[in-house]
């Protein structure tokens, strides 16, 4: 990564961040994890169906996953645009809280940046299923695109997790028992009011030294999952892409670049 442009810096990101999400969730496929019944029968799939297509999705997601690292193309940055959105709608459609879809937009969010950072949607239907360009080159309006879409993307995810905190969810409050944590009742709600305001401190300004911080915080708290610890932390890559992947944008950007929303201007400098 040292000998890599920002531009690059901030495409492979993105790139590793969709393979590590769509490889996570996939995972989860693979081991037939109980509550994707839940979202199956969303659809009208019932118990047994739901067993025996998990593998099947599951597999089709990791290689899709394999895909961004290999032979990355617009047509699967864009499947996975709309899978991880049809995936994380399911989530509220069976009854689980409306956070838990923001949450995850980063399972959306990474690889809509992804198409972004590679000149966006409008192009002809060859280049889509052509190999992206690993020598990207960010002008400065897709670099304001791309800050303002991550910034968007990371405020999501932050607000979800946080809201997630504040309602008190069983499985971090498990979480935070099996650490240790003598009252995860209120260790909750402290961690669900840090991660909102620090998703807020994003949309509003997105400082590079608290972006850091936020990184190490996001890789760090999402290391202490109760069970599939290591399937979890992989599938969340797309949250931790897209953090990192801003922190690089805002390196690149021009000095006091404006806080959110930005105001239109004629030229390509930012005031």
């Amino acid at each position: 990564m040292l000998r890599l442009t920002t531009d690059q810096k901030i495409y492979f990101t993105l790139r590793l961040a969709c393979a590590m999400c769509f490889i996570g969730h996939g995972a989860f496929g693979i081991i037939t994890k109980p509550i994707w019944c839940n979202y199956f029968a969303v659809v009208g799939i019932g118990h047994d169906a739901a067993y025996h297509l998990m593998p099947i999705v599951g597999s089709v997601d990791i290689l899709l996953g394999i895909s961004m690292l290999v032979y990355p193309t617009r047509a699967v940055a864009g499947w996975l645009v709309i899978w991880g959105l049809v995936t994380a709608t399911m989530r509220p459609l069976s009854g689980e809280p409306f956070a838990e879809f923001i949450e995850r937009a980063g399972n959306f969010g990474a690889p809509l940046a992804l198409l972004i950072v590679q000149g966006g949607i409008k192009m002809p239907l060859k280049q889509w299923f052509a190999r992206m360009n690993d020598q990207v080159v960010i002008e400065s309006p897709v670099l304001k695109t791309v800050v303002n879409s991550l910034r968007v993307i990371a405020f999501l995810l932050l607000l979800g997790h946080g809201w997630l905190n504040l309602i008190q969810k069983a499985g971090l409050l498990k979480q935070y028992q099996s650490l240790g944590f003598h009252d995860p009742v209120k260790t909750a709600l402290i961690v669900g009011g840090f991660e909102i305001l620090s998703a807020l401190s994003i949309l509003i300004r997105p400082f590079q030294n608290l972006l850091l911080v936020f990184i190490i915080w996001k890789i760090g708290s999402e290391l202490f999952y109760p069970h599939y610890e290591l399937f979890e932390w992989v599938e969340r890559g797309g949250s931790y892409g897209v953090l990192l992947a801003l922190w690089f944008a805002v390196k690149k950007a021009p000095s006091g670049f404006p806080a959110f929303p930005l105001r239109k201007t004629n030229n390509l400098q930012w005031n």
